[in-house]
């Protein structure tokens, strides 16, 4: 006996849905073909009787075809979507930001980002000694700060003792060479430098720094082209936070705090 298939009731593989699409594209694509030979057809042998009800059953064929396409259309979005929310909130739950001022903090965070002009967001991540193993933990984070404020990463950039690296390409690859190509040693929070630097450069929407000591040279708030949004990682260290909020006070951007657990 064949088990008949609930669509709502079961499990469904999203590869099923994509194959239903794809199978339902090429009926569209076969029945359009069809009402243009017998269109051509009619044009030459004139519209009779026959021909008009093939093109009238064709349409109607055609018409169930799309909003069958459009159904499942909405069915994937819906489950990538419901795949995504849940993904974005065990991620904000693991920061301590899904409820109470954590929550609050992050959605004044991402409002503010979302309102600075320009799309580019370009990450500047300390990569001293005392960040290392912290960033893979934190790379979630960022994804979902990405998407929430509808922000591209353009660049990412690590700083350590007055030298600085930017990578340059999608968000996966990028994240991909800042943990294996940054050193993740040294001592120096050259924050100021990296900023003096990367002037020079194309000017982002935004930058956000993330890092876990205070800066050990001047950072020139005015000369900094862009508003820095601050992520201090430091916890309980007054220092690091009072040195990341001038920053992002100074620029116009916003401050977060993070509390991994």
């Amino acid at each position: 006996m064949m088990r008949r298939r609930h669509r709502r009731d079961s499990p469904e593989s999203i590869y099923e849905v994509f194959s239903d699409m794809a199978l339902l594209m090429l009926a569209a694509f076969v029945f359009m073909f069809a009402l243009v030979v017998i269109y051509t057809q009619s044009m030459h042998h004139g519209n009779s009787k026959q021909t008009v009800k093939q093109v009238k059953e064709l349409k109607e064929h055609l018409a169930s075809a799309n909003a069958r396409n459009v159904q499942l259309q909405n069915e994937l979005s819906e489950m990538a979507g419901s795949d995504v929310q849940k993904q974005i909130a065990r991620v904000l739950a693991s920061a301590g930001l899904a409820q109470g001022k954590g929550k609050h903090d992050f959605d004044m965070f991402i409002k503010g980002l979302k309102e600075i002009p320009g799309h580019n967001l370009h990450l500047v991540v300390d990569a001293t000694g005392s960040m290392h193993g912290v960033t893979s933990f934190l790379i979630p984070v960022l994804r979902v700060i990405a998407i929430r404020s509808g922000k591209h990463i353009s660049a990412i950039s690590w700083y350590a003792d007055r030298q600085v690296g930017t990578f340059h390409g999608t968000m996966g690859a990028m994240f991909d060479k800042l943990m294996q190509n940054a050193p993740f040693v040294g001592a120096d929070e050259t924050v100021g430098h990296t900023f003096d630097v990367l002037d020079s450069g194309p000017v982002p929407g935004a930058y956000m720094l993330i890092g876990d000591e205070p800066p050990t040279d001047t950072v020139h708030y005015s000369s900094i082209p862009a508003p820095v949004f601050t992520l201090p990682l430091a916890i309980n260290d007054s220092s690091t936070e009072t040195a990341f909020q001038n920053i992002a006070k100074f620029t116009g951007g916003k401050m977060l705090q993070l509390k991994f657990h």
